[in-house]
């Protein structure tokens, strides 16, 4: 569950290190009346701004970048019932055709971004959870 000012870590290696949500572009809305939330899943689109990254990077800190969230701490239901739920909160960063703009990814992905048509990720991911 991902919402605006979340912090997630960055599972690639475009240099960027740590992202916070500006906006969530895909998801949900969680609340009730005029207060509704806008809240990212697993495969949601979202817009960040870059907190931490490497000096020697293209992606500079400060940087409006699109993201794919890949894991997150809130448990995620499958259609099976069971839950699946990770240690951390991390994105990838996409470009606008949605391709990921690093060559590699870092960590465990969940199995739902092939649903929402994310296979590059998914080809690109050390683990499918």
């Amino acid at each position: 569950m991902i919402t605006q000012y979340t912090r997630l870590d960055v599972a690639d290696n475009t240099g960027a290190k740590e992202l916070m949500c500006i906006q969530v572009l895909k998801g949900g809305a969680a609340g009730f009346g005029k207060r509704r939330l806008r809240v990212g899943d697993v495969g949601d689109i979202i817009v960040c701004s870059v907190k931490q990254a490497l000096p020697a990077s293209e992606i500079k800190k400060g940087d409006k970048v699109r993201c794919v969230i890949v894991r997150t701490k809130y448990p995620t239901r499958r259609k099976d019932g069971s839950y699946v739920r990770f240690d951390s909160n991390a994105a990838v960063i996409i470009d606008s055709e949605g391709n990921p703009k690093g060559t590699r990814v870092f960590g465990a992905v969940a199995r739902e971004l092939r649903e929402k048509n994310f296979t590059k990720i998914i080809s690109l991911a050390e683990e499918v959870w």
